[in-house]
């Protein structure tokens, strides 16, 4: 053997073997004359726990953080040590291996951890893959990479899972710890990403919650007109109206509408401009996410999965773990490839390729935006579309038909704008008349825009009659509840919630909070730990997230913070910033951290929240309470324990009022309660 192969899935690794003539099979891998073709099951290796670095590490203690590793380890995971061994012999065997895992910062990360662990010092080279067809495939194997020119991203995924591994393990301790002296059960869990990510959930919950509906009133009425009739709304003059232009005085808007009934009006103005509405970029990951969540209520790692299967498993589509909704110049060659393998796939769209003008191109073929990946599109290859689940089906169609709306013509419509005078009161109407259907036809009448009115032939002068008019009583509403769709949207345009214009640009740049491969994952990890629960399809923070984020300082939970971290792995990742240095400060900064929980923990603060309240008060001497475990039961003991040994009994899940006799006798319980705490 000369030559290894070192992919992230097995799937992944039997569609290049099978490229490559690797058609033998053996132990965990598939060989040829030349090549062998090897798979991870994802990442092999796993960062070490804490206990891993010290019989210190192994109880849960305040005193014995922060754990900050000299020498950072990494484990086989237990269910893939075979799969590991079966690579390390392999590898002792190569004389050259190729890293064909997954194209972006988490694959190179996965291979080179083995390529380390496994003490590997031979040359290396990377197969750079956006779709797994044979076309695709034989394209990449043409024009492999050398391997120095992707190891900084190997730097940056190290860096950023020892990062997380040092805010998650530490803070989550801390937090944890000081949640219980508080009365908290469980564990608070505490991330770079997940934490921001709570925090928009919960502020948007709150808003709701103190939202207070305000009243106003619409004037609709109903004018004729030789031409034909049409609908207007009275204009309120600002005495009445809001910042909002909205009529805030009932009794106003019922004495316009009785004076409008059968009055004559006069047009005042006509303006008419033509709108043309490019088509809509084709799919990033993204993007993909939040329409399937409003189209059909799906949620974002139940789209990854039915975007991964259509990847890996049907050949239909490109790598769907993308930011990026454009796609290079030099694809514009096969159009005509995928066109064909779209009707071969499934002749019942023949009519809408058929609609499309393969010469057009759109602002979407544009390689200055090209990232690692190009955006989520149909491959060259035909695809069994009967062979897909009925989700795998409905997020197919919507790559498709994005994909081919860029070769169909703009969306041009006339929109007008009427003023109606009648006497002193000012009305307006809008309408709406379609030019061009353009790429609109491509989706589903629900699927469009709101239908507005068509007006009839109006110019200035013309004499209309108000037929009748009515008041219509309206409120304003809150900010709507997150779904898992707009919440994803949220994570990536959270820059317009940072004022500093610094940050604010490197969130946009960065797109956001997390990435395209992990917003579902941490969605799914909130929802788990019981963070946030579904109310049908909308997600409700729970008291458990309330308390964590009150507690927490404003660093941690400030999307800014982790648009720092992200500017910094992608200068790691463009060689523009050194590794350890990254780490010294992320090391600072969690030390400071932790000396502030622990200096709350010795001033009897755990209990304190956002508005400096203890949430349980001992009665004896003001520390805070918390909820243990006796033989007994449950019941309250004081934080402040050994110095003071109050007692309370449970009263459904909150401290009773009077000191319980039984309880009182389980101070030995009350210790090892402490002494057990992990």
């Amino acid at each position: 053997m000369s030559r290894l192969w070192l992919c992230e899935k097995p799937s992944q690794g039997r569609d290049i073997a099978r490229v490559l003539g690797a058609t033998r099979k053996g132990d965990g891998c598939l060989q040829g004359q030349t090549d062998t073709v090897t798979w991870c099951f994802g990442h092999l290796l796993e960062m070490a726990s804490p206990d891993q670095y010290g019989d210190a590490y192994k109880r849960w203690s305040l005193d014995a953080l922060p754990i900050l590793p000299e020498q950072w380890r990494q484990e086989v995971k237990a269910s893939a040590r075979k799969q590991f061994k079966v690579i390390r012999q392999l590898l002792g065997q190569a004389t050259e291996v190729v890293i064909a895992t997954d194209a972006d910062r988490e694959g190179e990360m996965i291979a080179r951890e083995v390529l380390d662990a496994c003490r590997y010092q031979g040359p290396v080279r990377r197969l750079w893959l956006s779709a797994l067809d044979e076309t695709s495939i034989r394209k990449a194997l043409a024009n492999l990479l050398p391997g120095d020119k992707t190891y900084p991203l190997y730097l940056a995924g190290l860096g950023r899972a020892r990062a997380d591994w040092l805010v998650g393990m530490n803070l989550t301790r801390a937090y944890t710890l000081l949640g219980r002296q508080a009365g908290h059960e469980g564990v608070l869990s505490v991330g770079r990403v997940q934490t921001p990510t709570l925090r928009l959930v919960v502020d948007r919950d709150r808003d709701i919650e103190a939202f207070v509906p305000k009243p106003f009133w619409e004037v609709v009425a109903q004018v004729g007109h030789p031409n034909g009739g049409f609908v207007v709304r009275w204009v309120p003059p600002e005495t009445v109206a809001d910042a909002e232009g909205r009529c805030v005085s009932e009794s106003t808007a019922r004495q316009v509408a009785q004076r409008l009934s059968g009055a004559v009006a006069a047009v005042v103005s006509v303006e008419t401009e033509r709108v043309r509405e490019a088509a809509p970029l084709p799919l990033d990951l993204g993007t993909l996410q939040q329409e399937a969540s409003r189209r059909w209520g799906m949620g974002a790692q139940e789209v990854l999965d039915c975007a991964q299967a259509l990847y890996e498993k049907h050949k239909a589509t490109t790598y769907p773990r993308t930011d990026c909704p454009y796609l290079p110049t030099s694809q514009l060659s096969e159009v005509a490839q995928v066109m064909a393998a779209l009707v071969r796939s499934d002749p019942g769209i023949g009519n809408l390729v058929q609609g499309a003008d393969p010469t057009l191109q759109s602002k979407a073929w544009n390689d200055t935006r090209i990232t690692a990946h190009h955006a989520i599109i149909p491959t060259t290859a035909p695809c069994r579309v009967d062979a897909m689940s009925d989700s795998e089906r409905l997020i197919y169609d919507l790559i498709r038909r994005r994909y081919l709306a860029q070769f169909y013509p703009r969306h041009e419509f006339d929109r007008t704008e009427v003023l109606i005078q009648a006497g002193e009161d000012q009305l307006k109407a809008t309408g709406r008349q379609v030019a061009v259907v353009g790429w609109r036809c491509l989706f589903r009448k629900e699927d469009r825009e709101p239908e507005e009115q068509v007006l009839p032939p109006l110019a200035r002068h013309d004499q209309c009659r108000v037929i009748q008019a009515e008041v219509v009583a309206k409120k304003t509403t809150p900010p709507p509840r997150f779904t898992e769709g707009t919440l994803i949207a949220a994570m990536k345009h959270v820059a317009r919630l940072v004022e500093d214009p610094r940050l604010k640009k490197m969130l946009k740049e960065n797109s956001g909070i997390g990435t395209e491969a992990t917003r579902a994952g941490i969605i799914e990890t909130l929802l788990a730990r019981g963070f946030l629960v579904k109310q049908k399809k909308h997600l409700v923070s729970t008291d458990t997230a309330r308390a964590l984020i009150d507690a927490l300082p404003a660093p941690v939970k400030d999307p800014a913070t982790t648009a720092l971290w992200e500017q910094a792995l992608d200068d790691i990742a463009q060689g523009r910033q050194d590794l350890g240095g990254f780490l010294n400060q992320q090391t600072q900064w969690v030390n400071v951290l932790v000396q502030r929980v622990q200096s709350a923990a010795r001033s009897g603060g755990a209990g304190v929240i956002a508005q400096g309240q203890v949430a349980n008060p001992c009665p004896a001497c003001g520390k805070s309470l918390r909820r243990r475990k006796s033989k007994d039961g449950f019941f309250w003991g004081c934080s402040g324990y050994p110095e003071c040994r109050q007692t309370l009994p449970d009263s459904r899940g909150k401290p009773g009022k009077k000191p319980s006799g039984a309880h009182r006798r389980n101070t030995s319980d009350h210790r090892q309660g402490a002494d057990r705490e992990r």
